[in-house]
């Protein structure tokens, strides 16, 4: 009677939850992304300029803060999804990271409006000599970005899973055609929203001042927040779910409490698989994970319900292929590090544009930071002719639906990478070259005679890597991952980003302490005097050994299109799915889709 009880609850409130969600809520969610975006990406572009001018910091010095900052603010949505998916769901971590990062975006405003909050104003030209910040003043700023951070790891795991869950419907014939629409909305908002930010905030910034400029992104944080809490009444709020991490942590603790066993022999029948599994013999890869896939004794290590007695020793070899397959990808995972330096890295460039004529009309130039625009523009018109028209023509000769393969494509970002620094560093050589000729080595705020527009080319090539590299990598991982595994690719992409910021401040720090002994950094504030013609040569080398080793983890690595072992595992959390119904008693039941 219980069951049928609980049966007739769960059935009401699978009906109440299609009343919520559907396309009405639509503006609500893509509306709190598009304007955190636009608040976000416009206080990052010129934040180089605010910290050199405003907090009289060197351009070393404000990159690596700027270097940390991005590899927070990459590193904060692997916890946002690990606590939206395991303990307080999606909705209210929305929620809460648009809260926080509004605190922050006030209080970077408050150090605009407050003339205490920053250290006196002081006129280089003048050679007048400027006082640092004081460590309250350093601690007030970096709440900011911290706030902001933490903020950002709220939404940006889960604004797009969010939304899909709003317009998943399995009774509807056409909810796969819904979806599709909405991510590509989706998309197409993020891709306008850092237009606008680094063109028209950036803009405002210039023309009207730090205290309108910062003003503008926080109210329209504050119009995101409201807009996404004002439809908490239409939402479906998916609860929490069991962590995948908990699965990889068994596995390891199972191995090490294992490791005395021998493998046995290749005909060894002994593995612990769910009922209903197709994943009954685990791979010759990684063989020391299979210790904890091995049944010791049946009547020990399994209950009479198909169980493990104890998972921290028995593990099901789902769970040890799940662990193999994030390990064995980590090698070439590690070789977008390197690339994810050269995409982080905004500062040098935005100072580089500030000492050259940016004129577009004769009274209008282009704000210094907006010339990043065309690195996105380039990923984003790259990514529609190669998917319209590149992929049928390439196809015809690969023999793949996807044109180039995966590796191919990661590859060529990599190549990619290697050429815009090359030509970062010789348009930087003829750029000082031109200042010295025309009297400004001594002048670091000098504006030469050479367009600005010589930085266009670098930028475009920038994000033609990211185009090739990041979306390879990210189509690589869910090749290789089941669907259960589907939110780690971005989670590894984010945390490669976070390396390469980590890597990027190491880089530029050492090379200052190094090359300052000699007299002037290579990094110095007065790009005049330093070389940053030598500081790009230097990733450009870096880059091209990271290729070297690339080619080395993809012969390792061996062949990966036709990785299928997967295809028999349909569901997204197959083993707990599997295990609740064992629990049950319903193994006879259970069919992979």
């Amino acid at each position: 009677m219980m069951e049928v009880s609980s049966e007739k609850a769960k059935t009401t409130e699978e009906v109440a939850g299609r009343k919520l969600g559907g396309l009405r809520t639509m503006p609500f969610i893509i509306s709190n992304e598009t304007f955190e975006k636009v608040a976000s990406f416009g206080l990052q572009a010129n934040m180089i300029l605010y910290l050199m001018h405003e907090y009289n910091m060197e351009l070393a010095s404000g990159t690596c803060i700027l270097f940390l900052w991005s590899a927070a603010t990459n590193f904060t949505p692997i916890m946002g999804a690990f606590l939206a998916d395991s303990h307080f769901g999606r909705f209210r971590v929305i929620a809460l990271g648009s809260v926080v990062s509004l605190l922050g975006m006030v209080l970077l405003w408050l150090t605009a409006i407050f003339p205490q909050a920053r250290p006196p104003h002081c006129d280089a030209k003048s050679g007048e000599k400027c006082v640092p910040p004081s460590y309250a003043q350093l601690m007030l700023l970096f709440s900011a970005f911290g706030l902001m951070s933490i903020g950002s790891g709220g939404i940006k795991p889960c604004s797009l899973a969010f939304g899909a869950d709003q317009l998943y419907k399995p009774e509807n014939p056409k909810s796969a055609k819904i979806l599709r629409s909405f991510f590509n909305w989706y998309y197409a908002s993020v891709g306008i929203s850092v237009m606008v930010a680094v063109t028209v905030i950036v803009y405002i910034q210039d023309s009207a001042g730090w205290i309108v400029g910062f003003g503008v992104p926080a109210g329209l944080m504050l119009l995101s927040t409201f807009l996404f809490l004002f439809g908490y009444f239409l939402y479906v709020k998916v609860p929490p779910n069991k962590n995948l991490s908990a699965g990889f942590v068994q596995v390891i603790a199972a191995s090490w409490k294992n490791r005395h066993l021998d493998l046995p022999p290749k005909n060894f029948d002994g593995w612990y698989s769910l009922k209903g599994s197709k994943l009954v013999t685990p791979t010759n890869k990684l063989r020391y994970l299979n210790k904890a896939c091995m049944i010791r004794s049946r009547e020990k290590d399994v209950g009479p319900d198909g169980l493990a007695v104890d998972e921290w020793s028995l593990c099901t070899v789902r769970q040890v292929e799940e662990l193999k397959v994030l390990i064995s990808v980590l090698p070439i995972w590690s070789t977008g590090i390197m690339i994810a330096v050269i995409i982080s890295q905004h500062s040098i460039p935005v100072v580089q544009a500030t000492t050259m004529d940016r004129h577009l009309f004769p009274h209008f130039q282009l704000p210094a930071a907006s010339f990043s625009l065309f690195g996105i523009l380039t990923l984003t018109i790259w990514v529609a002719i190669y998917d319209r028209i590149l992929v049928p023509l390439i196809s015809k000769y690969t023999k793949r639906p996807g044109g180039l393969s995966f590796k191919q494509r990661i590859g060529t970002g990599l190549v990619l990478s290697c050429l815009a620094m090359a030509v970062a560093s010789e348009v930087e050589r003829c750029r000082r070259n031109t200042a010295i000729q025309e009297g400004f080595e001594n002048n670091k705020h000098g504006v030469v005679t050479m367009s600005a527009w010589w930085l266009v080319p670098q930028h475009c090539l920038t994000g033609l890597a990211e185009a090739f590299n990041a979306i390879g990598q990210i189509e690589f991982y869910y090749s290789q991952f089941p669907k259960s595994m589907s939110s780690i690719a971005v989670a590894l992409l984010s945390l490669g980003f976070c390396m390469g910021s980590l890597v990027g401040s190491l880089i530029v720090t050492v090379m200052n302490n190094v090359t300052k002994k000699g007299g002037v950094s290579w990094v110095s504030s007065n790009l005049n005097q330093g070389h940053y013609d030598y500081f790009y040569l230097v990733v450009t080398i870096f880059s091209m050994v990271n290729f070297l080793y690339y080619l080395l983890c993809c012969r390792a690595y061996g062949c990966c299109e036709d990785k299928k072992i997967w295809d028999d595992e349909g569901d997204d959390d197959q083993d707990m799915k599997e295990k609740e119904m064992a629990k049950s008693g319903e193994h006879s039941v259970f069919f992979s889709a």
